[in-house]
């Protein structure tokens, strides 16, 4: 018929480079069996205030593995794929009302918030919202606000897999 072999997808042919470099681990992205953890930063007056709801340093953190985001605050708790996450924002500062104690719930965009201190946060988006603090997940917030030790951290992580 004349026509030579079929070369194939274009990213097979010479001289295509993919968008990153396909042999090179990415050094934020963690590897299966790699877990990272967030702690909570508190200040003395919401260590007080949370205490009564059971949300103390050893109740509280956050964790990413290789496919999840699972956020713990004294008995409530939020577990997500990766996948899920959108995105992130920095945010606050926030009035001690508003975060005193057990989780909150925003009622202008449904929204969680997991806060120890007033001066800073990370709102974590969600592509489908996710259930946290009501039962039977008869609530499902489209973003999560936590206060942890290590914000910047914690947002690079997630960048890279949002």
């Amino acid at each position: 018929s004349g026509a030579g072999p079929d070369p194939g997808p274009e990213e097979n042919l010479p001289g295509h480079r993919p968008n990153r470099d396909q042999d090179k681990p990415d050094p934020h992205r963690l590897p299966p069996g790699t877990v990272r953890h967030f702690p909570f930063a508190f200040e003395r007056a919401q260590l007080l205030a949370g205490l009564p709801f059971g949300v103390t340093p050893l109740t509280t953190g956050v964790t990413v593995d290789h496919e999840r985001l699972h956020v713990r605050y004294g008995p409530w708790s939020l577990t997500t794929p990766l996948t899920n996450v959108a995105g992130t924002t920095e945010t606050g500062p926030y009035q001690l009302l508003k975060i005193a104690g057990p989780a909150h719930l925003s009622l202008a965009d449904r929204g969680v918030a997991f806060c120890t201190r007033r001066t800073d946060g990370l709102c974590i988006e969600f592509h489908e919202p996710v259930g946290a603090i009501a039962p039977f997940g008869i609530v499902r917030h489209p973003a999560a606000t936590v206060t942890v030790v290590d914000r910047d951290g914690l947002r690079r992580l997630l960048e890279v897999t949002a």
